[in-house]
């Protein structure tokens, strides 16, 4: 009896460590694949040292050295290293952690990002098609420099999506950024009488898209899947005085013009349209006209320093409460 449970584990044994050899050496070769393809297609794709490392139970894959660019758009990433990582008994749930230093190039400019943590997960369902289940991005003390001459930081950013648990095809989708430090050129723009304080305190979105086919391997290679819904749960944004909340549900059509009513809630909004006329966003000229009808919405709110009233969208115009207030944005994935 003992002779046949020490041949059980030793049998069991030798099968996982089979496993393990084949799942990391199927791992290295669709890296090295993936990295060979881009040279291919011209780009740029070099590294030093790729490795599978992490038996018996995880895959832990660390690139080094890696240098990313496409020489027809001028963009380029590079990195002293990257890590990828997953549970050999869970290769369907991928966790990748970021350097707390890279660079990315642009036409423009350089920006060299430094972050104390940068960690990302993706999981995807477990068949071949790898249809997207869950992502959780997470970013702490991020701070940025570009050779433009500007700067920017935050304290703590998350990303997150999910597939809805009542719809097929939707995903939950949330996002919340804190502190942040927007760029020097970015803050002439926006305000440029420095109506605002330097730092964004939050800005917070809750929201629910529906889509018409999942978004899987498919869609990546293929055509990308058509949003034809948006649920907008929360979205609130704070930045010194000012406070802009909104929540509502649109409907798109093939070309993503919305249908539907988003309720909205501006505090302060005399130094919201302040900030807007300063930036250039709404002309000069029509600062009083504008003022005198965002006036009136905010008396029939109840309180003359917020508006709270339904943004409508119907046959390609918005509406804000009564007053039309010009054509239709348009929600359409490229």
């Amino acid at each position: 009896m003992v002779r046949l449970l020490v041949g059980l584990v030793i049998f069991a044994m030798l099968g996982w460590s089979g496993y393990w050899w084949a799942g990391s050496s199927a791992k290295d070769a669709a890296l090295r694949a993936w990295l060979d393809g881009r040279q291919q297609a011209g780009w740029v794709a070099d590294y030093q040292a790729l490795e599978v490392q992490g038996f018996p139970n995880r895959f832990d894959t660390t690139i080094s050295d890696l240098h990313l660019a496409d020489p027809r758009s001028g963009w380029a990433w590079s990195a002293p290293h990257l890590y990828i990582n997953n549970l050999s008994y869970q290769p369907n749930h991928i966790i990748v952690v970021w350097p707390q230093e890279q660079t990315i190039s642009t036409p423009q400019e350089t920006l060299t990002i430094k972050a104390r943590n940068i960690r990302s997960s993706v999981k995807f369902e477990p068949n071949t098609s790898l249809a997207l289940d869950r992502t959780v991005v997470i970013v702490e003390d991020l701070d940025i420099f570009s050779t433009a001459n500007w700067t920017s930081t935050l304290t703590r950013a998350t990303f997150t999506t999910q597939q809805s648990a009542t719809e097929k095809f939707a995903h939950d989708v949330g996002f919340q950024a804190e502190k942040v430090k927007p760029a020097r050129i970015f803050k002439a723009i926006v305000d440029p009488t420095n109506l605002l304080p330097d730092v964004f305190d939050v800005l917070r979105i809750r929201s629910t898209l529906a889509f018409d086919a999942p978004w899987d391997r498919l869609a990546v290679e293929g055509a990308k899947p058509y949003l034809k819904r948006l649920d907008l749960s929360d979205l609130t944004a704070t930045w010194g005085q000012l406070d802009f909340q909104a929540k509502g549900s649109v409907e798109l059509d093939r070309l993503g013009y919305p249908t539907g009513k988003i309720r909205i809630r501006a505090q302060n909004w005399k130094d919201m349209l302040k900030v807007a006329v300063s930036s250039g966003a709404v002309p000069q000229e029509l600062a009083s006209t504008l003022e005198s009808v965002l006036g009136v919405i905010a008396k029939l709110s109840g309180n003359p320093d917020t508006i709270d009233a339904p943004l409508s969208f119907s046959n390609r115009t918005m509406s804000l409460g009564f007053f039309p207030i010009g054509p239709a944005p348009r929600f359409a994935l490229n």
